[in-house]
């Protein structure tokens, strides 16, 4: 089955869901919990894996992106650091490095909570690979909480690019998070982003579903 025939049935499938209910109230979205990552320019690929080196694919993501068989240790305050970081590909115009609060702490540093691009006055960081080492006077970054949607699962919810809604896990932990911005694109899966530290203190796994409360 192709991906645009596979997004259509879950469409279908999830418009069934919501049958009765307001636009946005209940609509539900699979997690996919983000652990920490590198996204790098060619030129930092090529100081940190030698001259003319390109990532090699592992695993195909969404929109375009793939997470590469190269990892990285990346080196915060006092030389603390963590190791086996995956490097997320293609290359970018920039260098980002995504953690989480605990990863920060471990790290020894103070990093902010941002959208994935918007690293300007962000944390500094060392990234060491296998032929060298760079170091990033801001980049580094905790992702902040977001969905990604195809601009036909955005109309079946009844939101926006840019838009902000809150969001509910039913499980145990009934938590509630606000304050999740939607994201629009062609090349957009429906899924909404979280990292380790909200994954486990809400107690969430990938492929779990929250649902989208009422605007």
């Amino acid at each position: 089955m192709e991906k645009h025939e596979i997004e259509a049935l879950t469409r279908i499938i999830l418009s069934s869901i919501q049958s009765g209910k307001e636009k946005g109230n209940g609509f539900l979205v699979p997690v996919g919990v983000s652990n920490r990552h590198i996204h790098l320019t060619q030129e930092d690929v090529e100081t940190l894996f030698g001259p003319g080196y390109q990532l090699t694919k592992k695993k195909e993501l969404m929109g375009g992106q793939f997470a590469s068989n190269e990892c990285c240790t990346i080196v915060g305050l006092k030389l603390r650091a963590i190791e086996n970081v995956r490097v997320l590909g293609p290359v970018r115009k920039a260098t980002q490095v995504e953690i989480s609060q605990t990863d920060a702490r471990k790290l020894g540093i103070s990093v902010p909570v941002r959208e994935s691009g918007d690293t300007k006055e962000s944390a500094p960081i060392a990234i060491v690979g296998p032929k060298g080492a760079i170091y990033c006077k801001e980049g580094c970054i905790i992702a902040a909480r977001h969905i990604h949607m195809s601009p036909a699962d955005a109309a079946a919810c009844g939101v926006g690019d840019g838009d902000y809604v809150s969001v509910k896990m039913d499980n145990e932990r009934g938590t509630t998070f606000d304050r999740v911005k939607i994201r629009v694109d062609e090349s957009f899966t429906l899924e909404m982003h979280i990292d380790t530290d909200e994954a486990n203190a809400s107690e969430i796994k990938c492929g779990d579903h929250v649902s989208i409360l009422k605007q």
